[in-house]
């Protein structure tokens, strides 16, 4: 059940998040451009470990998702810390549980429960999101989208890795209890080129949403 308001937005926090390619960052700006929001993009290209873990991810998880998660940890302390009274609405590509998410897929037994343990108390310094926002894709249209970037170090991702990562992502949506979760099915539209579809998200974030999970099929 959603309540449509007049303003831009109901929320100060909004995270965008969604499997690799979904197209997070790119409507993360379009968004913080035309709402003039502070921006928080992921720095994951500055991971000199990532070209590595995907060529030899059981050599590399640990040394790849520890940089992850201590760089977004520095990255949302410093957001968060600073007051912007010129920006009331903060958007990420990002949500901190992320780090979480990737790491009980890519880590085993010991370092699985290692990197819990440290997880868990640098995310008790972070606020929630007032809403958290997941763009959803089949797994084709994800490794579509992953060639046409064309990053080197993408492309021995697989479609059975993806499929973990969104599986991942909806275990987790089960078990959150305070938090709005926006279900987005984009499917393959390009929004983008695509301003009906773009409209379409714009106004499902401008909509107070209740608690649990709301899935919208765009299109």
């Amino acid at each position: 059940m959603t309540k449509e308001l007049d303003n831009n937005t109901p929320y100060r926090f909004i995270a965008v998040e969604g499997n690799i390619g979904a197209g997070k960052t790119t409507l993360c700006k379009m968004l913080a451009q035309e709402w003039k929001a502070r921006l928080v993009l992921e720095q994951f290209s500055d991971n000199p470990f990532l070209p590595h873990f995907y060529n030899d991810a059981e050599r590399y998880a640990f040394t790849v998702e520890l940089f992850f998660m201590t760089e977004r940890h520095k990255q949302l302390q410093e957001a968060f810390n600073r007051q912007d009274m010129f920006n009331p609405l903060t958007i990420a590509d990002y949500f901190f549980i992320k780090t979480l998410l990737f790491a009980g897929q890519n880590l085993k037994n010991d370092e699985l429960n290692l990197f819990r343990r440290l997880f868990t108390v640098l995310n008790s310094t972070f606020p929630k999101p007032d809403l958290l926002v997941y763009l959803h894709r089949p797994v084709e249209v994800l490794l579509k989208n992953i060639a046409k970037r064309g990053r080197p170090y993408e492309k021995e991702i697989s479609p059975e890795y993806l499929s973990t990562i969104q599986d991942a992502y909806f275990n987790y949506f089960k078990t959150e209890q305070d938090v709005p979760i926006l279900i987005l099915e984009v499917g393959d539209k390009d929004f983008t080129t695509d301003k009906e579809i773009y409209e379409s998200i714009k106004n499902q974030l401008q909509m107070q949403h209740a608690t649990g999970m709301d899935l919208v099929e765009l299109g």
